[in-house]
């Protein structure tokens, strides 16, 4: 989204790296998010927008999706606002809170999560719930 880190060259570095991308595919009508693979980064272009101006697989698509193949290593996870504590403020509908919980149920454990930021996103606390998923790390430009 255009108030979020732009990642298109991480993905391409990924890819340069020779590792295996998958990218979220958001079902609006169940607040439902799947982690898709990205075959290559040329295909980012191509790809339908939502209503959120978000590029994303089609919704009929198939595709592999990383849970059914092993899970994920990593997964950065966006954000308005974090605190250094790793709470973050999504968007209200709980798609990665949710994703994360079904890899703790299917795979015992939790991928490694990065949220990219900008300095204005820093928050001294962001407020949080039970069902709230902390991140591992939150990587901003520091001007000290």
């Amino acid at each position: 989204m255009q108030d979020e880190v732009e990642t298109e060259e991480i993905i391409r570095d990924i890819f340069r790296q020779g590792k295996t991308c998958f990218i979220p595919r958001y079902r609006f009508q169940n607040n439902h998010m799947d982690m898709l693979r990205l075959t290559s980064p040329d295909e980012i272009p191509l790809l339908p927008r939502t209503s959120w101006n978000i590029l994303q697989p089609g919704e009929d698509e198939v595709r592999e999706e990383a849970l059914s193949t092993g899970g994920l290593d990593l997964i950065f996870v966006p954000g308005l606002g974090f605190d250094k504590h790793g709470n973050r403020l999504g968007r209200g509908k709980g798609y990665y809170d949710s994703y994360l919980t079904r890899c703790l149920q299917q795979r015992d454990s939790k991928p490694y999560t990065v949220a990219l930021a900008f300095r204005e996103q820093m928050c001294l606390r962001v407020p949080v719930d039970e069902h709230d998923v902390r991140v591992d790390e939150v990587l901003y430009e520091d001007s000290t």
